[in-house]
């Protein structure tokens, strides 16, 4: 029989970039794609997410359908997450992949492997990086809140940058790119799933310095797991 995996999004996100990276060890028909949100409308998603503004609660921002952002209830999403970690688990998928730029707390499965990129991400990269200055790029300033305890392990603090590549042109990527350069980065690493391949190999041709994404390392990782 043979290993499968279910891909867990929030939100919605470009997971389908994955796929070929998954692929080279792991058969499309193993892959299970779901997002919690899916193509509901904000009315309904708000109405069962949303956070209350008087008990002034933690939020995240998520991306929906018409790509639109809303900010939602922390607690309700992580909530939510449970309750479909549970039933995932009790379906037989061997890894679970969460992809969120969100790091919640106190998610467990008993018979599948959960992978949290927020989790993962850092220490594998500051094994790579080692003492190079990283530069970290995101798609959206809301996104820098919780940066500097999740790259605490790197040998220097990490320089940011922002670039949005659902709202912005590949020029502006490469203007965030070598603006980040000129602050002394020298790797670069694209820290959102809404990034893709073709973003990271941009980069590396425009601006002749390696780049790392987030997507490749928990694709090739996952792929591991599976084999």
């Amino acid at each position: 029989m043979q290993s499968t995996m279910a891909i867990l999004c929030i939100d919605t996100m470009p997971v389908g970039e994955m796929l070929p990276l998954l692929s080279e060890h792991i058969s499309e028909q193993q892959i299970t794609y779901l997002t919690l949100l899916g193509n509901k409308t904000c009315a309904e998603v708000l109405a069962q997410y949303g956070a209350d503004e008087d008990a002034n609660e933690p939020t995240i921002l998520a991306l929906l359908a018409d790509f639109k952002r809303v900010r939602l209830s922390r607690y309700k999403i992580e909530q939510a997450l449970h309750t479909i970690l549970k039933i995932l688990d009790n379906q037989g998928f061997e890894v679970i992949l969460l992809l969120s730029h969100v790091r919640f707390n106190g998610l467990h499965t008993t018979n599948a492997m959960l992978l949290e990129p927020e989790r993962l991400i850092p220490p594998l990269v500051a094994s790579i990086v080692g003492g190079h200055q990283v530069g970290v790029i995101l798609p959206q300033p809301e996104f820098q809140a919780g940066q500097e305890a999740k790259w605490g392990r790197l040998y220097m603090s990490p320089v940011y940058g922002l670039a949005n590549p659902l709202t912005q042109d590949d020029d502006a990527l490469v203007a965030t790119g070598r603006k980040m350069m000129d602050q002394g980065a020298d790797v670069l690493v694209l820290d959102s799933p809404c990034y893709q391949i073709k973003h990271r190999d941009l980069l590396q041709k425009a601006l002749d310095i390696p780049v790392l994404l987030s997507n490749t390392l928990v694709a090739r990782l996952a792929s591991e797991i599976m084999n």
